[in-house]
């Protein structure tokens, strides 16, 4: 018979007492806790000027935040060239106007969007082990999973209205293009692949001949959207969803990424490689979480400011 170790209350109590500490900032500091991060990508043809871009990125508003409403709003000072909404805006159906309304002074400026599979449905109450589960078993969202069902309809029809009526594109499954003083910055968008929604074929063809830089633009970032992105051709890819791992090991990082991109692109700039073509890749660690899980540890809420420059030749 195994002899049981018995362990000391006093070290029992200091656990509890340290998880409860890491709760405590996890729920009540750091989900707060916004930050913006700056990042330089080498990307632009030769003899362009550097252009701003502001990426935001699974917001998953629930009403009543003020603090997140105040500090999105507060991003319009930093004047980009344009914005980039990847997606996740929601996690409250009755949460649109203050998605909007926190957004509103960004919308001021050029911009364009695509949805996340949380503006289309509302989230569930699961367990979050479910996600180490899904990563070993390889299934993910949808894309493994059977399909959801009783799930919530968000108004995504209304954020779409608001949306396009400020001027932002909607990169649903399309191709459009934004004119920044005399440039044409091209931009191609996928809906959700986490819920299947992507139509890569229907954009497929590369970067547009009369553009001076095309983007990639996408919610989770599938490897099959990589692929599909890099393989055309686009210098530069733009994707969220994964909250940087949300709960993550300091020294050591994220242990998921609820989709098929490894841990070590779960946030910030990478690369993303298929044969004969390499893109840069912007994982946006957003600035929300699911209703139902609201903590962040080792890893803040977040916007970036990505400035774009040349390539170096």
């Amino acid at each position: 018979m195994r002899a049981r170790v018995k362990v000391p209350l006093g070290i029992t109590a200091g656990i509890g007492a340290t998880a409860a500490a890491g709760l405590v900032y996890a729920a009540g500091f750091e989900v707060r806790s916004f930050r913006l991060r700056r990042v330089t990508i080498p990307c632009l043809p030769e003899g362009m000027r550097p252009l701003r871009v502001l990426q935001v990125s699974d917001i998953h508003m629930v009403c009543g935040q003020r603090k997140k409403r105040r500090w999105l709003q507060s991003l319009a000072g930093l004047r980009p060239d344009f914005v980039i909404n990847t997606g996740d805006n929601l996690s409250d159906p009755q949460g649109v106007p203050e998605v909007l309304d926190a957004l509103g002074p960004l919308m001021e400026f050029p911009g364009a969007y695509v949805f996340g599979s949380n503006d289309y449905y509302g989230p569930r109450l699961r367990n979050p082990g479910r996600y180490l589960l899904e990563k070993a078993r390889g299934a993910h969202g949808l894309n493994g999973n059977a399909p959801a069902e009783n799930v919530v309809h968000n108004p995504w029809e209304e954020l779409r209205d608001g949306f396009d009526t400020a001027g932002w594109l909607n990169l649903t499954n399309t191709r459009d293009t934004l004119k920044i003083d005399g440039y044409r910055i091209g931009l191609t968008g996928i809906d959700d692949p986490h819920i299947k929604r992507d139509r890569y074929a229907e954009v497929a063809g590369g970067p547009a001949p009369d553009a001076d830089v095309s983007l990639g633009i996408v919610h989770a970032p599938y490897l099959r959207a990589l692929d599909a992105f890099t393989a055309d051709g686009y210098p530069l890819i733009l994707a969220g969803h994964t909250h940087g791992g949300q709960l993550c090991i300091p020294f050591y990082g994220a242990l998921v990424t609820n989709c098929d991109l490894d841990t070590d692109r779960v946030k910030g700039l990478s690369t993303h490689t298929t044969p004969g073509h390499t893109a840069h890749l912007h994982v946006s660690a957003g600035c929300g979480t699911n209703r139902y899980t609201p903590v962040r540890f080792a890893c803040p809420p977040e916007a970036t400011l990505l400035t774009l420059t040349p390539a170096a030749r």
